[in-house]
């Protein structure tokens, strides 16, 4: 597939600019995602959310039990040790 004249690969993400026209040529299957930017993520472990305190709830409800299991596994994943929950994405 190309866009606007350069080539794409395969299962290449693409961050189309705002405001800007953009010409598909060639077949493809398409996943558009659109909408006002989400503004700053906090990431800890497997965890990501746009508050703090929330991130800090998920870790206790991990630590309590209160996600769900894998269905068919038994194995837990204890909390890796306490570190301070990154921003990412500003």
């Amino acid at each position: 597939m190309e866009v606007d004249g350069e080539r794409l690969e395969r299962g290449r993400l693409l961050v189309l600019k705002p405001g800007v026209p953009v010409s598909f040529k060639g077949p493809a299957r398409l996943i558009v995602f659109g909408g006002e930017p989400l503004g700053a993520r906090y990431l800890w472990w497997n965890f990501v959310s746009s508050s703090k305190a929330r991130i800090e709830q998920a870790k206790e409800d991990w630590k309590a039990g209160r996600f769900g299991g894998v269905p068919g596994d038994p194995e837990f994943i204890p909390l890796p040790p306490a570190r301070q929950p990154r921003v990412d994405y500003p």
